[in-house]
């Protein structure tokens, strides 16, 4: 698998790695379960709304560390506002791009990230608690990543239909049963939606 020099620099000097103590905010978004999982921490000036210090800590393989790292450096000193600009494709273009199976890398990091700025909000009274519903679910899918080509399963329409009622996620996608990423896809979009204490049980209906 190719990596560019830059992916290959943060994954072995990563930037802003370690635990922070006392953090003002702080998020985990995947599961070592399923091979990632990144904690973003944030300390931010308050009557500036400033990242004065980020650092995270990381689970997985190179790409993930290195998205992770990436990550870190484009939110540090920047206001909310701006950080909660920063997106997935941000991140793989500083760094030079990532192979298609490792984009779901740079989701993660960037995911992590709004979480934890999210969480800050919320924390501080910046925001409401958001409400989950069809909308949320939409666009948890939109960060599901099709390993085979790089693009999230929204986008490629591989999602036929969403549902929820009384807590039951149901979605039906349109991935016929000779796709070998078929199994995977249906693992990330479970553990994206089993976070939500909104969610009682996540039905994925295939082909």
């Amino acid at each position: 698998m190719q990596y560019t020099e830059k992916v290959m620099e943060h994954f072995m000097h990563p930037h802003n790695v370690g635990k922070m103590e006392n953090p003002d905010a702080e998020a985990t978004e995947g599961s070592p379960a399923c091979g990632d999982q990144v904690t973003v921490y944030l300390k931010v000036d308050e009557p500036t709304q400033t990242i004065k210090d980020i650092s995270f800590l990381s689970y997985g393989c190179a790409s993930n560390i290195a998205t992770a790292s990436i990550i870190t450096d484009l939110a540090k000193g920047k206001t909310l506002e701006e950080a909660k600009k920063i997106t997935w494709k941000d991140a793989m273009e500083a760094l030079g791009g990532l192979p298609p199976v490792k984009v779901h890398c740079s989701v993660l990091a960037a995911d992590t990230l709004q979480s934890a700025i999210s969480n800050y909000e919320i924390a501080k009274g910046l925001k409401p608690v958001p409400d989950f519903n069809k909308d949320t679910i939409i666009e948890e899918l939109k960060k599901i990543i099709y390993p085979q080509v790089g693009e999230d399963i929204v986008t490629l329409k591989m999602v036929k239909y969403v549902g929820f009622s009384d807590g039951e996620v149901v979605i039906d996608l349109n991935i016929p049963s000779f796709d070998t990423w078929r199994n995977n896809v249906v693992d990330e979009i479970k553990e994206h939606l089993q976070k939500y204490p909104a969610v009682k049980s996540v039905q994925v209906n295939l082909p």
